[in-house]
């Protein structure tokens, strides 16, 4: 049976997806790798429509599936590019576009129809990985700590794992399996420092924190921010672009009395995706000796000089030492998952999540012209 596998990620930054073709013949190797553009128009009305728009049923159905065609061109390209024919791989893991997660509410949302994944590609497909989490109880994220645990785990070291993406999350996995492996997520990760890059930048990202590193970090407002009740709850916890987008940074703005420049809120912004990290790994992971981050963030020059200012006992560095570059380590554990789900298997760790129960994840769509 083949041990090869594709990953399919799409982030809350919404600016490409992620594909990877990952053999499990023995730990993950990435084979081939492809990020496929997300158009400008394309990512205005999935913002449009995570934010709440006018005939929302519709735009959804619309987005639904132009995104499935687009997962399923990004999965012929990356075949391509290995070389490799559809009838070799077994499943492909789509994490598709999340444009609602409320898991307060019980409910998560992503999109990018699988039916149309699996039927132009010809590879079995498993997507819709949240909700069976959450009709168990559970916050239906993070859902990569299971994956980190499993391929990032050492008996001779206590690691945190940091996926630095739109949103930020931790995974904890102490040396002893014995011990309980915890991860959540810590707040806003790049979605704040990008929507104010685009605000006034006109670009997708401050790239390598260069813009960041020109202003000075206002500790006030920095303050101000932490108050949020989101860092203030115990996990487990998670969270998206409802809570933390520019509207919400506009009120904090509002809320401060001092001007600033733009270049020091956007410091004061990745501040604050450094020191909320920080604190949650003082907080809950206080025996970590070793940080990795994965994830957009690990680009950032300016951030990664914070977060090993603020945990100067810690080692820091990015996941590429572990053998999986950071920017594909979410596309790789998607992957994983498809195959946790195919072999039957659970994907997600109660004590991340707080599901009553592990529980096999997603939904199988099989391909109906796979040999």
């Amino acid at each position: 049976m083949s041990a090869l596998f594709i990953g399919l990620m799409s982030g809350t930054s919404i600016d490409a997806i992620d594909a990877a073709l990952v053999d499990f013949s023995d730990q993950p190797k990435l084979v081939t790798t492809h990020s496929h553009p997300i158009d400008s128009k394309l990512r205005q009305q999935l913002l449009m429509l995570s934010q709440g728009c006018h005939n929302e049923l519709t735009m959804m159905l619309m987005l639904d599936h132009q995104l499935g065609n687009l997962f399923a061109e990004a999965t012929t390209e990356l075949l391509k590019k290995a070389g490799v024919d559809a009838a070799e791989v077994r499943a492909i893991g789509s994490h598709g576009q999340t444009v609602r997660h409320y898991p307060e509410s019980h409910y998560s949302l992503q999109i990018g129809d699988a039916n149309l994944i699996a039927e132009q590609t010809g590879i079995t497909t498993v997507a819709d990985f949240r909700r069976r989490d959450l009709a168990a109880g559970g916050e239906g994220a993070p859902l990569v700590p299971a994956f980190h645990n499993a391929v990032f785990h050492n008996n001779q070291q206590d690691r945190v794992i940091i996926n630095i993406g739109g949103i930020a999350n931790i995974s904890h996995l102490p040396a002893s399996p014995q011990d309980v492996v915890n991860g959540f997520d810590t707040g806003p990760g790049n979605i704040l420092m990008d929507g104010w890059a685009m605000r006034h930048l006109k670009q997708p990202f401050d790239e390598n924190g260069a813009w960041g590193k020109q202003g000075e970090v206002d500790q006030m407002l920095l303050n101000q921010m932490l108050q949020d009740t989101f860092f203030m709850q115990p996990p487990p916890k998670s969270t998206g672009r409802e809570h933390f987008n520019i509207e919400w940074l506009e009120r904090q703005l509002e809320a401060h009395s001092t001007s600033l420049s733009a270049a020091s809120v956007q410091a004061t912004l990745c501040q604050l995706t450094a020191s909320s990290i920080t604190q949650a790994i003082t907080e809950y992971c206080p025996d970590a000796q070793a940080t990795f981050i994965c994830g957009g963030g690990a680009h950032n020059q300016t951030l990664m000089r914070m977060l090993q200012a603020a945990l100067p006992s810690h080692t820091v560095n990015t996941t590429e030492p572990l053998g999986i570059s950071p920017d594909w380590v979410e596309a790789v554990a998607f992957a994983w998952l498809a195959k946790q789900t195919l072999e039957g298997k659970p994907g997600n760790l109660p004590a991340v999540t707080g599901a009553s129960r592990p529980v096999v994840l997603g939904a199988i769509y099989p391909a109906s012209t796979q040999k």
